[in-house]
């Protein structure tokens, strides 16, 4: 069965880190890319950061370029996502989501996803 588990989220306030887990069973990572992505209450799913397979390309939007980086383990088949400095504003519920290969901004051409973290950040 195919299946990515996210873990990681919490409340944690303004200035603060974390670090998220997207965990993958039932396939292997080293040929898939994998995405992040956000969903604040009442908005759009958004990408966050995405990683190929080859770990070649990576991506951030502007809005998190600087304080979210995303890497993979393809020996334990986990990627992570370390959130720095963390804002009012990135708080959401934070999906993993896989595809073959490359990357896409799209969320509509991922084939698996998680169930997500919540992320919460206040004072």
């Amino acid at each position: 069965q195919v299946q990515l588990v996210e873990s990681g989220g919490g409340l944690v306030q303004p200035g603060g880190s974390l670090s998220l887990s997207c965990a993958a069973s039932g396939f292997t990572l080293d040929d898939y890319a994998i995405g992040w992505f956000r969903q604040a209450p009442g908005k759009e799913r958004e990408a966050v950061s995405c990683m190929s397979a080859t770990d070649v390309r990576t991506y951030y939007p502007h809005s998190v370029k600087g304080r979210f980086t995303i890497s993979r383990d393809n020996a334990k088949n986990t990627v992570y996502l370390q959130i720095n400095s963390l804002k009012p504003e990135d708080t959401a519920v934070y999906y993993c989501a896989a595809r073959y290969f490359y990357c896409s901004g799209s969320n509509r051409e991922y084939d698996y996803w998680g169930q997500g973290t919540q992320v919460t950040v206040s004072s």
